[in-house]
Parts: C-alpha cells; sequence; structure tokens
C-alpha cells in the first residue's frame, strides 16, 4: 500500500532487548531467531505458535531463545520491523525513483500495482499482524507511526516533483485509504463480479484527480 512507500528512515521503537548481540556467531543466531518467527507467524498465526517452536525452527534451545528476547510479543516487533523492510523495499525503490516528468498516471499505475504485488506476497503476515494489531494498543500504535510518517515522507516528496494541490497531506492520506481498499479488494475478497482491470482503471483516475 501507499502506506509503505517512504520507509527509508523509518525504525519500529518497539525493542525491547535483553541484550545486543556482538559477536557474528551471536548476531546469526539471534537473526535465525527472528527469521524463523516471521516464518512461523506466517503460517501458523500469531496467537498458534508458541516459544518452543520458534526455538526448534531456528535450530536453538528455548533458553536461547530468552537470551535475546523477553518472550514472544517482544519477537512481534522485529518481525513487524522485517515485515516492512520487505514489503516497502520495492515500493519505495520506485517512489524514489520518479522525476517531474513522470506523469502522475504512471506514477500510481506502478504504485497500485507494487502494492497489489506486495500484498499477495505478504498476505498472511499482513493479516496476522493487523490481527493483533486490533487488540495491541503498541502494536497498534506502531502502525499508526507508521501512517503519520508516511503521509509526511509522501508529501514532501510529492512536492518535490512539483505536485502542490492545496492540502496535500490529507489527500496523501485519502489516497493510502484508496490504494489499500484496493489492494484488499483485489487480493482478498476477490469477487467474480468485478472486473478488477477496470477497477484499477478508475482508482489510478481517482488518484490523479485528486493531485492535479
Amino acid at each position: 500500500m501507499i502506506a509503505y512507500i517512504l520507509l527509508i528512515r523509518y525504525n519500529v521503537t518497539m525493542e525491547k532487548e535483553i541484550r545486543q548481540p556482538i559477536q557474528q556467531r551471536s548476531i546469526e543466531k539471534k537473526e535465525r531467531i527472528i527469521k524463523a518467527a516471521y516464518e512461523l507467524f506466517s503460517e501458523k498465526g500469531y496467537h498458534s505458535t508458541i516459544t518452543s517452536d520458534i526455538a526448534k525452527r531456528a535450530g536453538v534451545s528455548t533458553g536461547i531463545v530468552y537470551g535475546y528476547f523477553t518472550d514472544k510479543r517482544d519477537i512481534l516487533f522485529y518481525v513487524l520491523k522485517i515485515y516492512i523492510k520487505e514489503v516497502a523495499t520495492p515500493i519505495m525503490d520506485y517512489f524514489y525513483s520518479v522525476d517531474s516528468n513522470t506523469p502522475l498516471e504512471e506514477v500510481f499505475d506502478n504504485l497500485v500495482s507494487l502494492t497489489q504485488k506486495m500484498h499477495k506476497k505478504n498476505a498472511n503476515l499482513h493479516n496476522i499482524l493487523h490481527s493483533v494489531a486490533y487488540t495491541d494498543s503498541a502494536l497498534n500504535d506502531e502502525f499508526l507511526n507508521l501512517e503519520n510518517h508516511i503521509t509526511i515522507s509522501a508529501s514532501k516528496k510529492l512536492r518535490e516533483l512539483g505536485c502542490t494541490p492545496d492540502h496535500l497531506e490529507e489527500k496523501v492520506h485519502i489516497a493510502m485509504n484508496v490504494i489499500q481498499s484496493y489492494a484488499h479488494e483485489a487480493i482478498y475478497d476477490k469477487h467474480d463480479y468485478i472486473d478488477y482491470s477496470a477497477m484499477k482503471a478508475s482508482v489510478v483516475r481517482v488518484l490523479v484527480d485528486l493531485f492535479e
């Protein structure tokens, strides 16, 4: 979604490390634990995954896991960081490649396509993270902080491109929601009676009209 466009400076603030590994072997071990959690949360869900599952997948003891993390919830915030990076990278790379000569229609068409692709690739974890965020205020705050960061950063980038309509931040926020709604519809809902190519074209037209 457009809410993941400009994350090059964004860091999840909710990090509750017991200790920060220094040796390369320890760093790799911690990364294996996070990767294992990422995979298991995607496959089984957050609540159905227990710490011993993560340890087994990572090839370490449960005690080692607790040597780096307070609990499973602590690991979740590291998984969120990876998720944001995985989803954002292709969209971010494209957005920063755009210059003032690129037509807005082309920009939004590519953003919508990339957003849809990233939703499809990360569909399970996307749903799981947002489901947990519904009852976890700290995780929800991270998504809100991310949304705020993207609104401000995307507005700044658009101004650099010469796109300066009134109430730009408000329109960026609207655009974020429009693109997100389309991606959810196209990936998760999939109504048989809808022509998604036509819907995408309409979404792009709405976005262009919003910023012209």
